[in-house]
Parts: structure tokens; sequence; C-alpha cells
């Protein structure tokens, strides 16, 4: 893949904008410090596979548009006036919703393996989880990939942010 070849979307990959423009690993640590993890090899490759520009601007709270121009600037791409949506990932309560349908709660910043992601060992042991109960995940930062690749294996989501900067997202395990 040649530098030339690939255009910064909301779509475009992780893995595949720091292949193709290393240097930007830098820019995107800087702009949601969560990503220092993509410097972990392993987490590179799990992680920036599946997460895109268009999370990365959800987790490091950054508009879409400003986002997308910094890292387009930054590698000599043209400026874009496109007018991209930003994700809503904070809803209102919904009617699942019950504190004692929770079976199992992950807090990142208690897991013993710092260089392990959150979202990995929370898919391992979902597959325990039985239909009808929920999973908490507490974090410092929004997990935007890993809401959206509970969404894709069919779990009901609701995120919010709770004082002192904390966020909870509940997972609904459905049937399967």
């Amino acid at each position: 893949m040649t530098r030339n070849n690939i255009e910064i979307t909301p779509s475009t990959k992780v893995n595949d904008l720091l292949d193709t423009y290393p240097e930007l690993e830098e820019i995107l640590i800087g702009i949601a410090p969560p990503f220092k993890k993509l410097k972990n090899p392993l987490l590179r490759k799990s992680v920036a596979r599946v997460a895109t520009i268009k999370h990365i601007s959800s987790v490091g709270n950054v508009p879409l548009n400003e986002l997308i121009n910094k890292l387009r600037m930054a590698v000599g791409q043209s400026v874009t006036d496109d007018s991209y949506e930003d994700e809503n990932y904070f809803l209102d309560k919904p009617d699942w919703f019950s504190e004692d349908k929770i079976s199992l709660s992950f807090n990142e910043e208690k897991l013993g393996d710092k260089d392990k992601m959150t979202l990995v060992t929370m898919l391992q042991e979902a597959k325990n989880v039985k239909e009808g109960e929920i999973i908490e995940l507490t974090t410092r930062f929004l997990p935007a990939p890993g809401i959206d690749r509970m969404k894709s294996k069919g779990y009901s989501v609701w995120t919010v942010k709770e004082e002192d900067d904390l966020i909870k997202s509940y997972f609904l395990k459905n049937k399967d």
C-alpha cells in the first residue's frame, strides 16, 4: 500500500491508517490517551483492525470533521469541507436496564494486566453470560470500538457518563 492510495475518511481503519502513515501514531495518542496501547504490537493488531477514525473521534471527544482534517493536514491531504455526523453513544436509559441483571462487571483501571485489552477479556468472559443478563464495563474513556463490536455480536448497549469522568457501558445479552 503506498502513501497515496488511502484517503482519510470516517471509515478508515486505524490499522490501515498507521500502516500507511506511521507518523500519525503520536497524533492519535495525543488526541486520545487510551490509544497509547497502540504501541503494544499485539493490541495494535487487535484493536486497530476494528477501530475507525469515527471511533477515535468518539473516544477522544473530538469532532469528527476536526479530527479528519487534522490527520489529513498532517499527511499532506487536502482539507475537506464534508460535514460528517458525530456518533452519539450516550442515549436515554433503556427499558431493559436493571442493576439486578448485571452478572459480570469490568473496571478497566482494576484489571491486572494493563497491556491486555479490556474488550478482549470481556469478550472471552461474555461467553458465560446468559440471555437477559447484563455486562457492566467501567472506563475513563468512551470505548467506542468495543461498543460497536458488542452491538455487532447482538448485544443491546447503553452508555452513561458518571461523575469523575467515569463512563459506564452496559451490554444486554440478547438471544444467541
